[in-house]
């Protein structure tokens, strides 16, 4: 985001005079609120408008949430709209939304400053789907590269991309993951704290597994993240990857083998349309994906129009064809 926002605004501080107890402070218990996994993203999102709307001088925990009002909230929603995506954008004008309605409760603010301040409308999304589904050639590529490279960050490496694919983890549900959540007579792996706080079990294909216990058997088996730092001597360091270490590896293993454009969310796609393609049902495949309902599971589909062709193909028509009479 930009530095800050000139809102002329002088009719109250919008930094806070004193600390306040966290009970009492309307981002903190917005973000206690919240899934593990969630926290950090949102924080830093607050943190950025704190920062936009004081000209750098406050963060999420010391502006004054309950100054704000329509001008901020509006001057905040131009700047999301002029440098970010629409879907992330809105994301993080719930947040702004939460937080308010949170100052709201607590009475630090009244029912007409509120409802003036949260009276800004989303940003419209297009309906173009984004991301996409990685061809199997491409998926072979970056595990390959993986494998080729005999040093433990190969192994560790070759887990997470199998993790990605094999069970289409969200990369904060990735990090997440102690060896303790991971069953391996059962390949199934605990999933905690994934999006809205929620809990769910996933389990690795039979070649996943042998990915995965070959990264074991380098990484021990005390206690800690299942994946985590490789110091650059090559020694196991059990310290937990971030999200942005899973993007930078990715990226990392993808220019080795000319795999451009994707994400870790794209194997979370792949995952998803190659279930639906074989048949699973799509009740099944919400609950290994973690989605709170079928139709948002359905927006991850990017299985392709031959895909569609083939399902047309499994309707019958019954009767039967009499040849059509020329006309004379």
């Amino acid at each position: 985001m930009p530095e800050s926002i000139d809102t002329h605004s002088h009719s109250l501080p919008l930094a806070l005079a004193a600390p306040t107890p966290l009970t009492e402070h309307p981002a903190a218990v917005y973000l206690s609120s919240l899934g593990i996994g969630s926290r950090p993203a949102m924080r830093h999102a607050l943190n950025a408008i704190a920062r936009l709307l004081t000209n750098g001088s406050c963060d999420a925990m010391t502006i004054n949430w309950a100054a704000l009002r329509y001008k901020h909230t509006a001057a905040v929603r131009a700047v999301l709209m002029e440098n970010y995506t629409p879907a992330y954008a809105n994301k993080i004008l719930c947040a702004l939304r939460r937080v308010l309605k949170e100052a709201l409760r607590l009475e630090l603010m009244n029912a007409q400053d509120f409802a003036r301040a949260v009276n800004i409308p989303n940003i419209k999304v297009t309906k173009q789907l984004r991301g996409r589904a990685l061809t199997g050639a491409e998926i072979a590529a970056l595990i390959q590269v993986c494998f080729d490279d005999p040093t433990p960050t190969g192994y560790r490496d070759a887990a997470l991309i199998t993790i990605l694919r094999g069970a289409g983890l969200r990369r904060s549900e990735v990090v997440n993951l102690d060896l303790s959540d991971f069953n391996q007579n059962t390949a199934a792996l605990k999933v905690r704290g994934g999006k809205g706080g929620k809990d769910r079990t996933v389990y690795l294909p039979d070649s996943g597994l042998e990915v995965l216990s070959d990264w074991l058997s380098i990484r021990g088996v005390t206690d800690g993240p299942l994946l985590c730092h490789v110091n650059k001597a090559g020694r196991v360091v059990l310290r937990r990857l971030t999200s942005q270490a899973v993007l930078f590896i990715l990226q990392k293993r993808g220019q080795q083998v000319g795999v451009t454009d994707f994400s870790a969310h794209d194997f979370r796609r792949t995952f998803i349309s190659e279930l639906l393609d074989s048949g699973v049902d799509i009740s099944t495949v919400q609950k290994l994906a973690g989605h709170a309902s079928p139709e948002l599971t359905a927006r991850y589909d990017r299985r392709d129009e031959q895909t569609k062709r083939r399902a047309a193909q499994t309707v019958k028509i019954p009767g039967s064809r009499r040849k059509p009479q020329r006309l004379t």
